[in-house]
């Protein structure tokens, strides 16, 4: 009885294979059919099943061969269907049967399940100390990678009297250390202020920045730069150059950080700005050197 979306059969759809006097159990029937339950095989009129016979490809077996008597009838479906494949990105998450809410935060497993993201490891926050303090650990960090500064030696001063020029201060050195601070609630910062040391200290651990150190009054002695200890990485300060005339001052070492200003002008150079390098000396009169610049510790947190 015809209704809608009915497939309707064509002969072609429906095929017959007839068998007689044969006492074979192999039978080649004339066209593929795609499974044994898309057959009906009668032998002698009596429909036998399904256990009774397979099919592979075009041959049919029967678990027992015929006697020559018999008359094999097999009836079948040629095609029972279009295979229908999705354009590829045609398919949304509606048509997928999954369990649990879609959202930013979740992921969907290979059981179809959407599922809370758990993993959250990696970089997290900073916490920068240009001054003095307390580092505490947030909730979820378990490693830090630090910089620890220290300050930048004074420039040197000038006398008017023979109008000789100083030297340049030593830029403060800087320890890097990757620490896990899984046990480590927290840890005494220290900021050096010019020539100071900077350092990192929980009570198991100690990560220290030494100052740079003074350049030379009325001298070509330039300030040397501070070292470093406890960290992964322990780098020096630049040195402080050595004036370059009697009335020209020497520039102040440069830090992890860069570097610092031009040659000083006569007169009083301005303090350092770029952390932990040293101070530009004085070009001439009697005057002081430039101040060096305060350490720094930058503390970066990882879950």
């Amino acid at each position: 009885m015809p209704y809608i979306g009915a497939k309707e059969l064509k002969a072609s759809d429906i095929r017959r294979f007839d068998v007689t006097s044969s006492t074979s159990a192999t039978h080649t029937l004339t066209w593929t059919p795609p499974t044994e339950q898309s057959l009906i095989v009668t032998i002698n009129g009596i429909k036998q099943h399904e256990d009774a016979y397979s099919v592979s490809g075009t041959t049919l077996t029967l678990s027992s061969p015929l006697v020559a008597t018999d008359k094999l009838e097999v009836i079948g479906i040629n095609d029972i269907g279009t295979t229908i494949t999705p354009a590829q990105n045609s398919v949304g998450l509606d048509k997928l049967a999954t369990t649990g809410t879609p959202s930013s935060s979740t992921f969907l497993r290979g059981d179809m399940a959407w599922t809370a993201v758990s993993d959250t490891s990696g970089f997290s926050s900073v916490q920068t100390f240009t001054s003095s303090g307390t580092w505490t650990r947030p909730s979820g960090i378990t490693k830090v990678i630090m910089y620890v500064t220290g300050g930048g030696g004074n420039g040197g001063g000038s006398t008017g009297d023979f109008f000789y020029a100083g030297s340049g201060g030593g830029a403060g050195g800087t320890a890097i250390k990757f620490l896990d601070v899984s046990s480590i609630s927290s840890s005494t910062i220290t900021v050096g202020a010019a020539g100071g040391a900077s350092s990192w200290a929980d009570g198991t651990n100690t990560i220290t920045g030494n100052g740079g150190a003074i350049g030379g009054n009325s001298s070509a002695t330039p300030g040397t730069g501070g070292t470093a200890t406890g960290g992964d990485i322990n780098l020096t300060g630049g040195d402080g150059e050595k004036r370059i005339s009697n009335s020209g001052g020497g520039q102040g070492g440069s830090s992890y950080w860069g570097g610092t200003d031009s040659h000083p002008a006569s007169g009083t150079p301005s303090a350092a700005t770029t952390y932990g390098t040293g101070g530009s000396a004085s070009s001439g009169g009697d005057a002081a050197g430039g101040a060096g610049a305060p350490g720094i510790v930058y503390v970066q947190e990882y879950k």
